[in-house]
């Protein structure tokens, strides 16, 4: 397994505006289909929507996952950017999520995509605003809307 990905970049991307700092596993669990049944096939096709999410919209997008499923490395993934916690465990991504703000030179331009109350506090104590799940899981519905895989 190659070693996690730590994001120190955040600062360099092109957006002025929101940079969201996404919570891999609870996004991917805002939307009961099923996913439980192949928690590596569920990330591999969240990281697709946020290609074509972040593509589509220009935004700056960051994902955390709490593990690192086989055969998708860290790193640039079109237009996203996709990152593995450094430790293991419970919450391990909402850890580095911390970390990655903890790091960041100014928070305030980050919203922190969770709908784990802890996670959420904390984002919110180091200055990062904060995007339900669900709501995240509408705004990129919607901007996906009408774009297909091909047009990405």
């Amino acid at each position: 397994m190659a070693a996690p990905h730590r994001v120190r970049d955040h600062h360099q991307l092109a957006m002025d505006g929101a940079r969201w700092l996404i919570d891999g596993m609870n996004l991917i669990g805002s939307r009961p289909d099923r996913w439980w049944n192949d928690r590596d096939r569920a990330v591999r096709r969240l990281i697709e929507e946020l290609d074509r999410y972040a593509a589509a919209t220009g935004e700056d997008v960051t994902v955390v996952f709490d593990r690192q499923p086989a055969g998708v490395p860290p790193g640039r993934h079109g237009a996203a950017m996709v990152a593995f916690a450094s430790r293991r465990g419970r919450d391990a991504a909402d850890h580095e999520i911390v970390r990655m703000l903890a790091e960041a030179h100014s928070t305030d331009a980050f919203r922190v995509v969770t709908s784990d109350r802890g996670l959420l506090e904390r984002a919110r104590r180091l200055g990062a605003g904060v995007t339900s799940s669900g709501s995240f899981r509408r705004r990129m519905d919607e901007a996906l809307q009408g774009t297909s895989t091909e047009d990405a």
